[in-house]
């Protein structure tokens, strides 16, 4: 089992890092002033990519602070659970890249808690809402 999973780990990093190369390709056809260098180390790409996913991932701490100032009480909104879907996925992403089975397990059960907050604040707004 821990072979089969272990492939399946290399498999999807390859296919993560053959999709950062054709965004590198992309980037460079596009915004000709991009070094070339790209393309042949995607590692670069997906530096970027992990603190794109850091970045969404810290905005929910921002958009809770903003509405709790706001309410003057402690609230956590439901754009803080998008934006720790959002950014646990790309970190998650970027986990299987680099093959860190710390890393992704921790985004892995972050990602299962921000889904299922999701889908009882979604329920009780269905139930509130009837």
């Amino acid at each position: 089992m821990r072979v089969v999973f272990g492939q399946l780990v290399m498999y999807l990093a390859q296919q993560i890092e053959e999709g950062a190369i054709l965004v590198a390709i992309v980037l460079t056809t596009i915004l000709p002033f991009l070094p070339e260098s790209l393309v042949e180390h995607p590692e670069q790409i997906m530096i970027v990519v992990g603190f794109a996913g850091q970045g969404l991932f810290a905005m929910r701490f921002i958009i809770q602070w903003l509405s709790s100032e706001k309410q003057a009480k402690s609230v956590i909104p439901i754009a803080f659970w998008y934006f720790s879907i959002g950014g646990g996925s790309v970190l998650f992403l970027y986990a299987i890249w680099r093959q860190d089975l710390v890393f992704m397990s921790g985004q892995g059960l972050g990602l299962f808690i921000y889904l299922r907050n999701l889908y009882f604040v979604r329920k009780s707004r269905a139930v509130t809402a009837s």
